[in-house]
């Protein structure tokens, strides 16, 4: 494909990913496995809000695929890039199912971080692929951790939220683990807390935006 065709696919990846509704998983959620949780509005609200933060850090990691796939080197590692990101339309899916079951939304802000975040992919793909790697890596190990989080603050009655952030951490476990065997660098400590602070302030204004 040439470059006008690889723009083309990631125009329609990028509505797909940003317009609700559009985007169908694969496999179906494990909130269906669950019994119908029973919340207290405040509660409610406050799962919805994890799950909000949840649906735009999927959204921010198709964004950082379909970036690092644009232009990474080797096929192996673009071809890597891409199925990751099927996969992460699962967790994308699977997070909307469950913000549409709490009466919520998805952030409005999405759009501004799919665009932050495909454009840092393609920068790493452009620094080498051990460097794209390394950035796969880190940033799903980040993401465990905000999960691990999410897990300790769900309220207790909400099964169905806990059983998707549940399945999307050991999803996200294994990515890094794949990114690391493939070659991955070890990214410095300045570009790290860089990653984290965006993660936060991502956190901080999509919780209720």
């Amino acid at each position: 494909m040439n470059l006008i065709d690889k723009l083309i696919i990631q125009a329609d990846q990028a509505l797909r990913t940003l317009v609700p509704g559009s985007v169908t998983a694969s496999t179906p959620s494990p909130a269906d496995q669950s019994a119908k949780a029973t919340l207290e509005a405040a509660e409610q609200r406050h799962a919805a809000g994890l799950m909000r933060i949840n649906h735009t850090g999927e959204v921010c990691a198709q964004a950082l695929y379909q970036g690092q796939a644009l232009t990474a080197r080797l096929h192996e590692v673009r071809d890597s890039m891409e199925q990751a990101a099927q996969e992460e339309s699962d967790h994308l899916a699977w997070c909307e199912s469950r913000l549409r079951e709490l009466d919520s939304r998805p952030s409005l802000l999405n759009p501004l971080f799919y665009g932050l975040s495909c454009g840092i992919g393609a920068v790493a793909g452009l620094c080498g692929d051990k460097w794209s790697l390394g950035f796969v890596a880190e940033t799903e190990q980040q993401v465990c951790k905000h999960l691990e989080d999410h897990l300790q603050q769900l309220p207790v009655a909400d099964e169905p939220s806990r059983r998707v952030l549940e399945q999307m951490l050991a999803d996200e476990g294994r990515h890094a683990i794949n990114a690391r065997a493939a070659g991955a660098a070890d990214l410095p400590e300045p570009v790290k807390q860089g990653m984290a602070l965006m993660a936060r302030v991502m956190k901080a204004t999509t919780y209720k935006v």
